[in-house]
């Protein structure tokens, strides 16, 4: 017999941690707020859940739903746990740290810190996209850095999007959700729980035994960026091979933000992987080619503006009103 719910239930316990309640669940994860019992500190439990492959029995457990998916469950989850076992190694100041890893209920855990802060996909709601240069700069410069560690370590993300970027107070991004990492000399294998993003993911993701390298995240990276302008979600790769009808960025908002910036957005969502950067150098290299000092003058000033428009509101209004008078 199964559970209707298929998540743990809020007090329960698993390994150190009890359980609080679900944040977020995908097709092949689950992602709990808990406590640290030995601490009690808040941490996030990530749980291999491939929804596809198993189910939770009423105990708890998570099991295969047949024995014609014993074998992909077996491989996703060994797979699960030997990523976890990599990532806990990484020391990044953005990349989530991920503190403890371990077995139960039949399946694997990760367990993360938990950090204050936004979800980029709920600032890119809320705002509407219009996201300014010096924003998605400041965000992505960061975040490229994480990633090229990562990259230096022989594994891909895989699932680069706004909801699994983190930004802390102080603007400090943290690249969220690692349940779909694979190493690369694995990339071309079709793997239980690769996952797919629309829009964000790369063409040779969406394919069984695509071949994936670092110019994959750097697709993902790229709509991203362009999701903080546009404030919606690209077009979904597969439709693009197809028949491209998404605008490039430098003929869309030449006169909004720098050439470098756009053309780098541009190159990183090539639908033809070979066609994209290859690497995170090549890719910065390019974003940050011409952006020197007129740009950074250009973008204090406009902060300075902004900054004394705010200070001075109530003057500026108070001036209009008796110049309307007058």
């Amino acid at each position: 017999m199964t559970l209707k719910i298929e998540t743990l239930k809020p007090g329960s316990t698993v390994d150190q941690y009890q359980i609080q309640g679900v944040i977020g669940s995908g097709g092949f994860s689950v992602v709990y707020s808990a406590t640290d019992l030995e601490n009690n500190q808040k941490v996030v439990i990530k749980e291999f859940m491939p929804r596809r492959l198993a189910i939770r029995e009423t105990n708890g457990n998570v099991v295969p739903k047949s024995e014609a998916d014993t074998a992909l469950f077996n491989q996703g989850r060994t797979l699960f746990l030997h990523e976890a076992r990599t990532l806990a190694t990484l020391k990044h100041e953005n990349i989530v740290d991920v503190s403890n890893f371990f077995s139960a209920h039949e399946t694997v855990y990760m367990a993360m810190s938990y950090v204050e802060g936004v979800n980029l996909q709920t600032y890119i709601r809320d705002h509407k996209g219009g996201m300014s240069e010096r924003f998605i700069r400041t965000i992505f410069s960061r975040l490229l850095e994480g990633l090229k560690h990562i990259h230096s370590m022989g594994i891909l993300h895989l699932d680069i999007k706004p909801s699994n970027i983190h930004i802390c107070r102080g603007g400090v991004p943290i690249l969220l959700d690692f349940g779909a990492v694979h190493q690369q000399h694995i990339s071309r294998q079709n793997k239980p729980s690769q996952v797919v993003s629309p829009g964000y993911s790369p063409y040779e993701q969406c394919q069984p035994g695509g071949y994936m390298g670092p110019w994959s995240d750097i697709y993902a990276i790229g709509t991203s960026m362009r999701a903080c302008i546009e404030g919606t979600s690209p077009i979904p790769a597969n439709q693009r091979m197809e028949h491209d009808k998404l605008k490039p960025m430098t003929t869309l908002y030449r006169k909004r933000y720098s050439q470098s910036l756009l053309s780098a957005i541009d190159w990183a969502m090539e639908p033809d992987p070979l066609l994209r950067a290859q690497s995170i150098d090549e890719f910065l290299n390019t974003m940050n080619e011409g952006y020197g000092e007129n740009e950074a003058e250009k973008d204090a000033s406009q902060d300075f503006f902004m900054e004394w428009v705010s200070d001075n509101l109530s003057k500026i209004r108070t001036a209009l009103s008796n110049f309307s008078k007058d």
